[in-house]
């Protein structure tokens, strides 16, 4: 694959949460997906309509709030500059109860501009999603939430964690459906394997690649 064949991927912090959410797109095609918007919609509206691209879809990794209370307000904002919507494609139904309590989520922290969703379609272990001439694999990794997924580019080798695998730690299990064991399971099962040389864009702070994971995160020693 050369450089001109590759698909340009932006990374913007949103929210208090530095949030990392992911704006890939196509420079041939001016098509792009969004990956995570956890906020800050009406600021990834304007550079994606100053940049002139219409947005396929947006990918949401899990429920939390810092990762999808920005998706509703983005999809609207979309949808009255594009031909038609972009399609919100979920984690697994697991974490359904976490994308409908966004709001309640928000309360908690004194937030009111993010808001609950429904997804047009949940995810499961194995699905391809076609997007933007790629197909982009979807594997379940639980353990931070029940339904929790990450997106992986097979031909970019670069794989959207969300909050599974971080720079030098794994996603948090503190929660009451947190389960650390279940988490690291699912990262050496279904993440290692995709390859050293794959970059790894957490859902906060900066990327890192599969290989400096394997030899350098305690969590997986």
């Amino acid at each position: 694959m050369t450089d001109s064949d590759r698909l340009k991927t932006e990374r913007f912090p949103v929210t208090a949460f530095h949030q990392n959410c992911s704006l890939v797109s196509d420079p041939k095609t001016g098509r792009a997906i969004v990956v995570d918007p956890g906020g800050d919609a009406e600021r990834l509206f304007r550079h994606i309509r100053d940049a002139v691209l219409t947005v396929e879809a947006v990918l949401l990794t899990h429920g939390h709030l810092d990762h999808v209370g920005g998706a509703a307000a983005l999809r609207d904002l979309l949808a009255a500059e594009q031909d038609s919507p972009p399609l919100i494609i979920g984690p697994t139904e697991e974490d359904d109860f976490l994308l409908r309590s966004v709001e309640e989520q928000a309360r908690h922290f004194g937030l009111t501009d993010l808001h609950s969703v429904s997804p047009d379609r949940f995810t499961h272990h194995g699905d391809a999603l076609d997007l933007l001439g790629r197909r982009y694999e979807v594997l379940h990794v639980p353990g931070h939430t029940p339904g929790h997924v990450v997106f992986f580019d097979p031909e970019d080798r670069i794989l959207f964690a969300g909050d599974t695998l971080f720079r030098g730690t794994i996603g948090r299990t503190d929660f009451s459906y947190g389960d650390s064991r279940m988490l690291v399971s699912a990262i050496r099962e279904h993440i290692l394997p995709l390859g050293d040389d794959v970059v790894v864009i957490p859902g906060h702070g900066a990327p890192t690649t599969i290989g400096i994971e394997r030899e350098t995160n305690r969590f997986l020693g």
